[in-house]
């Protein structure tokens, strides 16, 4: 599995991005996706994530009520829209799959086995 991110930039805060990260090969739609992002300095931390059957999504606390992930299968496309974005959003941003992954490791990184190659948002105060 091949994953290519886009979508980041700078964006004032308050703002809104859709970040979107396209994958290719056939384990795509039972693949569990998810978003990582990590600052300066700090370590690459959980997101959000969706299962492959599209029915479970997870987020980080501090995302909760403004990022939502989604995907189109048809697509091979997970989605990241980020609303009422915050100074303390910026980030490089990573898409990750993890092909038949359990619901009840979603929110660990290690358990990804595939990453794409990050996009940087920056969000100015």
């Amino acid at each position: 599995v091949q994953l290519q991110a886009s979508g980041g930039g700078l964006v004032q805060a308050g703002g809104s991005l859709r970040l979107s990260c396209a994958a290719s090969g056939r384990t795509f739609s039972v693949s569990t996706m998810g978003w990582f992002r990590q600052a300066p300095g700090k370590e690459r931390d959980f997101v959000a994530a969706i299962h492959w059957n599209g029915g479970i999504t997870l987020y980080g606390d501090s995302v909760k009520g403004r990022f939502i992930i989604s995907r189109d299968n048809a697509k091979n496309t997970v989605y990241l829209q980020m609303n009422s974005l915050k100074p303390e959003d910026t980030a490089v941003y990573y898409c990750a799959a993890n092909p038949y992954g359990d619901r009840a490791t979603m929110m660990t990184r290690s358990t990804y086995n595939y990453w794409g190659q990050g996009t940087q948002v920056t969000v100015s105060s």
